[in-house]
């Protein structure tokens, strides 16, 4: 494979797409900030799968840090297979699809929705049934994305639910890294994994640890390692890893944690090193490690877009990891780009 894949190309258009979105979509985001503050939600709900999932799951992490609202997942089939009648009057749902399209996803929306909730949808495609049937659509702005693996539709999707947040909470911090975060993930696509090369190229299984907000990135690097390298990844919280699959560790194991520069850094770091010590093969995204192998990163002076700009430099490597066993990122088996699941 000569020519660039579709997914190289989409990962190197992040920073120009998060540019996009963030020039262009102000009154969006200033428009379910305000009805945000104006419902005032006990709690978030979000309805997702696969890498929108996870940006729920990292929108999850900012909602409760700046704002102090519990947020919890729910299952679509809820809506879609069991028919539930929800409660949720003093609630808000924030729905992420790609297509917008997947029924139990519309189906969900539709129901949170009807039970009272103020529901916003992230879509790529902002004329679609999600859009149609939720409060607040916000077209999340990344552009056609032709790979079967989402990289600049999941970085859009966050920064969308980032920027809401902002204006729901008046964060000045928040919007001032925003604002930063084209030229911060642009200096991220520079930042060189390949040391990862020689312990994942053959292996047939890792460990991918983050906490917090990283968290949520190392549950979408461990679906990366599924989806384009046909690679057995686990993402574990770095406290959770200790009960229990801390035991699977053992020489030359490789294991990448995530740490951003925030209160979770050090507690990242000491679980890595402690698997260092045990022989494992150890990449750690913090200059506070003992016995691993420091990956480059982009500090860009906030810790949610610390964490976020950890996945560019990875999504750059796991392209490059798919050819180099043999695979094409842009055709992943048994995948298909929408999956509607009932």
């Amino acid at each position: 494979m000569t020519d660039p894949t579709h997914m190289r190309r989409e990962i190197d258009e992040i920073p120009a797409a998060a540019a996009r979105l963030l020039e262009g979509s102000g009154k969006a985001f200033a428009g379910a900030g305000k009805a945000l503050a104006e419902k005032d939600p006990g709690v978030i709900v979000t309805v997702a799968r696969g890498s929108s999932d996870h940006a729920a799951l990292f929108l999850k992490y900012a909602i409760e840090l700046t704002t102090g609202v519990p947020v919890a997942s729910l299952g679509p089939s809820l809506a879609s297979i069991y028919d539930a009648k929800l409660k949720m009057g003093s609630a808000a749902a924030i729905c992420i699809s790609q297509s917008g399209k997947s029924p139990d996803i519309v189906a969900l929306g539709k129901s949170a929705r009807a039970g009272g909730a103020l529901t916003l949808s992230l879509v790529n495609t902002i004329a679609s049934p999600l859009a149609d049937v939720t409060d607040q659509p916000i077209d999340i702005a990344a552009g056609p994305e032709k790979a079967v693996a989402a990289t600049k539709s999941y970085v859009n999707s966050i920064i969308a639910g980032l920027a809401v947040l902002a204006e729901w909470a008046g964060d000045a911090a928040l919007k001032s890294a925003l604002a930063r975060l084209p030229d911060d993930l642009d200096k991220a696509l520079a930042c060189d994994w390949s040391p990862l090369m020689a312990s994942l190229k053959e292996t047939q299984s890792l460990y991918v640890l983050g906490r917090g907000p990283s968290f949520a990135i190392a549950s979408e690097a461990a679906l990366k390692c599924k989806e384009t390298s046909e690679l057995h990844a686990e993402a574990y919280s770095s406290a959770e890893v200790l009960h229990g699959p801390v035991s699977l560790v053992e020489a030359r194991f490789p294991v990448i944690a995530f740490a951003a520069r925030d209160k979770a850094e050090a507690a990242i770091a000491k679980t890595a090193s402690g698997m260092a010590a045990k022989g494992a093969d150890v990449f750690l995204s913090s200059d506070r490690g003992e016995k691993t192998t420091r990956l480059p990163f982009v500090a860009t002076g906030h810790p949610l877009t610390d964490a976020l700009a950890l996945i560019v430099p990875y999504y750059s490597f796991v392209e490059t990891l798919s050819r180099a066993r043999g695979l094409n990122p842009d055709q992943p088996v048994a995948l298909n780009k929408v999956t509607e699941t009932e």
